[in-house]
């Protein structure tokens, strides 16, 4: 008999399968706020997390429910997906299951509540954007203009639409002639707080348009009681966080399949 996803009507049945995981990702879908928690039984002793473009799999690598539950969901569904496993099993399990299909990666997660905020100095990057261009807060117009384009798109992916955006989403836009640029964005959202988006489109990088763009987001977080999470794909990203006032928690292994477009 074929196996088959099942999600949860209460996310909360497979909470405890992602205690101390310090992911924001997985909060959100936990809380019901965004992403989805996908299990094969009723009482599940594995579990997947998805949100956006990640897949969070938890459960001991070794039991037949989380190699039933990963390649259930490898079946009905294709596309780009970065798979971030609980423990090295895991990372094994994914290995075993998508073979070539993934390419492993690394990705860099910063501690939660560890950072050390400066309002003055988030305020000197704020303003140090280059002449011309204008650090605003997205609106309407400006979620539809990311939208629209591909290098900008995820500052707005994961909502419904622009009513959805402006009610729980937070971002700031660098504009020049009124052409968007570069932003910081919630990629993400939960109740407590936002994961953070930020792009520079090509030939507009390294003139401190990123910086400028999270130091305004970071500060309207702070002010509003929001939690800024900042997760890396690159160096780039780790240096810009730690910039920021980030402090770096480490490396951990992703594996990833298909191109992100």
């Amino acid at each position: 008999m074929e196996q088959r996803l099942i999600e949860p009507a209460a996310p909360a049945q497979a909470a405890a399968l992602f205690d101390g995981w310090q992911e924001t990702l997985i909060w959100s879908a936990l809380e019901g706020c965004m992403g989805h928690i996908w299990v094969v039984s009723q009482k599940p002793r594995a579990a997947l997390c998805e949100t956006g473009d990640f897949l969070f799999l938890s459960g001991a690598a070794q039991d037949p429910e989380s190699r039933l539950l990963l390649d259930a969901w490898k079946r009905g569904n294709e596309g780009f997906k970065i798979l971030v496993p609980r423990d090295q099993a895991c990372g094994a399990l994914i290995e075993e299951l998508f073979g070539r299909d993934v390419v492993a990666g690394t990705r860099y997660a910063f501690e939660k509540g560890g950072e050390h905020f400066d309002a003055a100095h988030l305020l000197r990057l704020k303003a140090g954007a280059p002449e011309g261009v204008d650090i605003v807060p997205v609106d309407g117009a400006l979620y539809h203009q990311a939208a629209q384009n591909e290098w900008s798109r995820d500052f707005v992916s994961q909502f419904h639409n622009a009513q959805d955006y402006l009610r729980r989403g937070i971002g700031f836009a660098a504009l020049h002639e009124g052409r968007l640029v570069g932003g910081a964005s919630s990629y993400t959202c939960y109740s407590k707080g936002i994961e953070i988006e930020v792009q520079t489109l090509d030939g507009w990088r390294r003139r401190g348009i990123a910086s400028a763009c999270c130091a305004a987001l970071i500060l309207e977080c702070l002010k509003r009681g929001l939690y800024p999470s900042w997760d890396a794909s690159n160096p780039v990203s780790v240096s810009l966080a730690q910039k920021l006032g980030y402090r770096l928690a480490g490396p951990y292994p992703v594996w990833i399949r298909g191109i992100h477009k």
